[in-house]
């Protein structure tokens, strides 16, 4: 699949129902794709579920991970092609961003674009304030630099607190 016209895309991952089932399954169904191939695959991780008042909640923790893709789908398609895999998973997108969930895929970065898609900053501004986003990107590719920021991801995760994550092997 090396193609001059691939993008480097890394996707955040989580789950906190059937995790163990749903995590995998995901991954799988990316890297079966044929347009697109997984790349690298981070450590997973579990973060205790938090609320909207970033209060730790009493939904299960969660499991997160990042992968690293190439593609050549538009930032867009891609987007819609992770919604997709989500529906197929059993995720339901409700107004509760809080909510339990058998997967979560999103768009952390597409290259080094910086654009808002239907609401949704890319790169996800979740990476510079949540450690359950920062760390397994920069388990992953720790030299990728924020375009916005100029700092690579080990250098925003080392200064999130990520006292409450575990890394997990499934």
């Amino acid at each position: 699949m090396m193609r001059h016209d691939l993008v480097e895309a890394l996707i955040s991952l989580g789950s906190n129902i059937d995790r163990n089932v749903n995590m995998p399954a995901a991954i799988h169904v990316m890297n079966d794709r044929d347009d697109m191939a997984v790349i690298a695959v981070s450590d997973f991780f579990e973060t205790p579920a938090i609320d909207n008042y970033g209060l730790q909640s009493q939904q299960e923790a969660f499991l997160n991970a990042a992968v690293l893709i190439e593609t050549a789908l538009p930032v867009a398609e891609l987007r819609s092609v992770l919604r997709d895999i989500e529906s197929r998973l059993g995720r339901i997108r409700t107004a509760d961003t809080f909510a339990a969930r058998p997967i979560d895929l999103d768009i952390a970065f597409y290259s080094d674009v910086v654009l808002n898609l239907e609401g949704s900053g890319i790169p996800d501004p979740d990476i510079l304030c949540f450690p359950h986003v920062a760390v397994p990107l920069a388990n992953v590719t720790p030299d990728w630099v924020h375009p916005q920021t100029g700092e690579t991801l080990c250098q925003i995760a080392e200064r999130l607190d990520d006292t409450e994550m575990e890394k997990v092997v499934l």
